[in-house]
């Protein structure tokens, strides 16, 4: 069964309570369970993890190295400036989809610049809880599409 790992950013875990006009009313619970639930519908195994640290955030990205098919990653404010999540990703060789929330190129220009960008598959923003979901289908493109290891 193909593994996805998605990796929730700081102060994700306010979601729900933190600036509901930008980022809606959905919890990350909500986010998660209906992830879940997708993968299950999808024949995927699934795991979340939430960290407000960048440095355990590296640390899971290195940890899935070899075990993990896709990798879903909102880097919330670490999208614009780590470079150290960056150097994990293109370490760990796994097929990435960036998600956002909000729509960045919306909000101030500090946010229109992702670090990650160009070592992502794809971006997906401004579409809210929804973009978690769309990214998971994508991440099971993405593992269908590559190469049949042997």
């Amino acid at each position: 069964m193909a593994k996805v790992l998605v990796i929730h950013g700081p102060n994700l875990n306010l979601l729900g309570e933190r600036e509901p006009a930008i980022y809606g009313r959905t919890r990350l619970a909500e986010i998660d369970a209906e992830l879940a639930e997708l993968a299950r519908e999808l024949g995927i195994s699934l795991e979340t993890f939430q960290s407000n640290s960048e440095g355990a955030i590296v640390d899971r990205i290195q940890q899935a190295r070899g075990s993990v098919d896709a990798l879903i990653i909102n880097p919330a404010a670490y999208t614009h400036t780590s470079v150290a999540i960056r150097d994990a990703l293109v370490a760990a060789a796994i097929p990435t989809v960036e998600v956002h929330l909000s729509n960045v190129y919306r909000r101030e220009p500090l946010r229109h610049v992702s670090v990650i960008a160009d070592v992502v598959e794809g971006r997906i923003m401004g579409l809210g809880a929804e973009g978690y979901l769309l990214a998971l289908r994508a991440a099971k493109s993405l593992i269908e599409r590559a190469p049949r290891k042997t």
